[in-house]
């Protein structure tokens, strides 16, 4: 296809580091940092709230179990004494991510426009990679991606390691060991909580990444027809010519085609992955307390310490399962990051592989490609 720029095939894995090369940039100024303190302090205080709500879980219960009404009041009052601190760690979590993520997302915006318009690079632009470029939707769209996921998905494996780490202490302890009769024999398993929890998590993290293995192909090639469909679209209405082009209707059907045939695609995919995300969200308090139920039977925990360790036992699978809950999140970031990886090694090539004479007529004939 005339106009067409030819680059090197380029590996997932250099496109991202491609990607990290430039984004980075933004991690060096000291108020990336900043607000990096900021999101690591949220984490750990809202740590230490959750771990004392796992408590409050216990006592409240307790209290329920004696009918101590001066205890259940005192318990109510330290519950809204803790819900307003975890609500207003929530609102400046939120600030910290969002000012991060829009400060990012600016500076990489920049930095990749500057870059663009180089030697009116904007014009010559074409395809690498076997792919359309569409540097427009790569900066405005996937640069917004790329910027967005980063920060929530390291707050949220953050948090995940020291949840785990915290709670599998209380499953541990709380939870006790379970004896059971085999053989005419009795077994005493120590934690055996702990060992469910990871049993469980292991599961459903091997289903999501069983079933969810395709998910970046598929994300990947749902943004690239959108981004070719919006390329047909802004071609057809501003051509220089006023004369009607028969070709155009039929370009245009094809680039929509494509487009819900991805997105059919997509559908399929994450009707999978919900199969494991939605299961595991409605099993893992069942789970837990069906787990607690054999020693709170035998009298050997109260009913605090069932409710506390089913509430310790969700934390820790929330914790375990961090990828279950985020790998479509960590499959749109891996797909948009490629892609302006993709954009930035075209851009840094570029003076090797198109002369700067570019012929006027491949420029008017790459206006108008057919679809890909």
């Amino acid at each position: 296809m005339a106009g067409e720029v030819p680059s090197r095939s380029m590996a997932p894995r250099a496109a991202l580091r491609r990607f990290w090369r430039s984004a980075r940039g933004f991690w060096r100024e000291p108020t990336a940092w900043a607000l990096i303190g900021v999101l690591a302090a949220c984490v750990v205080l809202q740590l230490f709230v959750q771990y004392r709500l796992n408590f409050w879980n216990r006592d409240f219960f307790n209290a329920l179990e004696a009918r101590d009404g001066r205890l259940i009041w005192q318990e109510t009052r330290l519950l809204l004494v803790l819900a307003a601190a975890s609500i207003a760690l929530a609102i400046v979590a939120v600030w910290g991510r969002m000012t991060f993520q829009r400060r990012w997302r600016d500076w990489l915006t920049r930095t990749l426009i500057d870059a663009w318009l180089t030697d009116q690079r904007y014009q010559r632009l074409g395809f690498a990679n076997g792919q359309r470029q569409n540097p427009e939707y790569r900066i405005t769209e996937d640069v917004r991606l790329a910027t967005d996921a980063p920060i929530d998905l390291a707050v949220g494996f953050l948090s995940s390691l020291l949840v785990a780490a915290a709670f599998v202490v209380i499953l541990w302890n709380v939870g006790g060991s379970l004896q059971l009769h085999i053989w005419g024999e009795f077994v005493i398993v120590p934690g055996y909580l702990v060992i469910a929890s990871v049993v469980y998590a292991t599961t459903t993290t091997l289903g999501m990444m069983t079933i969810g293995r395709n998910m970046v192909e598929v994300i990947e090639n749902k943004n690239q027809v959108e981004a070719d469909f919006k390329y047909v679209v802004a071609r057809v209405n501003t051509r220089t010519t006023l004369a009607v082009v028969p070709d155009d209707a039929s370009i245009l059907a094809a680039a929509q085609a494509a487009v819900i045939r991805q997105w059919k695609r997509l559908c399929g995919q994450h009707m999978r992955t919900t199969l494991v995300s939605h299961g595991n969200t409605l099993l893992a308090p069942i789970v837990g307390l069906l787990l607690c139920a054999p020693n709170y039977v035998a009298g050997t925990i109260s009913l605090g310490q069932v409710t506390q360790s089913a509430a310790a036992f969700v934390a820790v699978q929330g914790a375990f399962n961090w990828l279950v809950d985020n790998y479509p999140r960590l499959a749109e970031w891996m797909s948009s990051a490629y892609r302006v990886g993709i954009l930035l090694s075209a851009l840094d090539d570029f003076d090797t592989q198109l002369p700067l004479s570019v012929d006027r007529k491949s420029l008017q004939d790459q206006a108008d490609p057919q679809p890909t």
